[in-house]
């Protein structure tokens, strides 16, 4: 693994680690994150972390662009995977539900199972957090098994609720709050992923595992849960 430095601005650059998508390389990001915050410093703007690349936004009124990329290039020397690099799990609770996730049925024929089966397989994994972007706290999570692979709807609904829980391509996520979205959307769940009091405002963060777990209608109106159809909220 040899990083790949690309500039995008005056005052930002590009640490490529990585050219393909794979849940063995988080380890490897995390760790890069870390270093690199540890190495800029004050003179950090922001580092955002993705898929196989870092986005690295610095301070030019304290580095000058060869300070910036020999710093990011003496950080990463000799770079190594910690245990602390491999992020946090978290268990999130899911009501798999028509009512809540129209998809489901649609793609339980497809694969010809009944959704019971579609809800244990997509519950059977743990799922590596890749990045976050479209929305706050929104987490982009995969891989999710070859079969259950779907696309993205032709024509992206307008309203989709807080906390449903979708499949796009190979990726599932969750929607953190009401937004417009063209996910395939399987169920929802009560858990806030985003608060302004939380210590950095998302639950996830990149490197993270997730695993769903299902639960009943019941349970998920226990712990604060919006059953209201989604259909019905246009």
């Amino acid at each position: 693994m040899t990083p790949r430095l690309e500039t995008v601005g005056m005052d930002s650059f590009i640490v490529r680690l990585f050219d393909t998508i794979d849940e063995d390389h988080m380890p490897w990001l995390t760790a890069a994150d870390a270093a690199l915050r540890e190495a800029f410093g004050e003179a950090l703007v922001d580092l955002v972390p993705s898929y196989t690349t870092l986005l690295i936004h610095y301070d030019v009124m304290r580095l000058t662009h060869t300070e910036a990329w020999d710093l990011a290039r003496q950080a990463l020397h000799g770079l190594q995977p910690t245990q602390e690099a491999q992020g946090e799990r978290h268990v999130i609770p899911v009501w798999y539900d028509e009512s809540v996730g129209p998809e489901l049925p649609r793609i339980a024929q497809r694969l010809g199972i009944d959704t019971q089966e579609l809800i244990a397989r997509h519950c059977g994994r743990d799922y590596c957090v890749f990045a976050l972007g479209f929305a706050p706290g929104y987490g982009f999570m995969g891989l999710v098994e070859e079969e259950l692979a779907t696309p993205r709807l032709k024509t992206p609904r307008q309203k989709v609720a807080a906390g449903s829980v979708g499949i796009a391509d190979r990726q599932t996520a969750i929607y953190p709050m009401r937004s417009p979205g063209g996910w395939n959307i399987l169920g929802r769940t009560p858990v806030a992923l985003f608060d302004r009091g939380r210590e950095g405002y998302s639950l996830f963060r990149p490197g993270d595992r997730v695993r769903f777990e299902a639960i009943s209608r019941e349970a998920f109106i226990e712990q604060g849960g919006d059953p209201t159809p989604l259909e019905e909220r246009g």
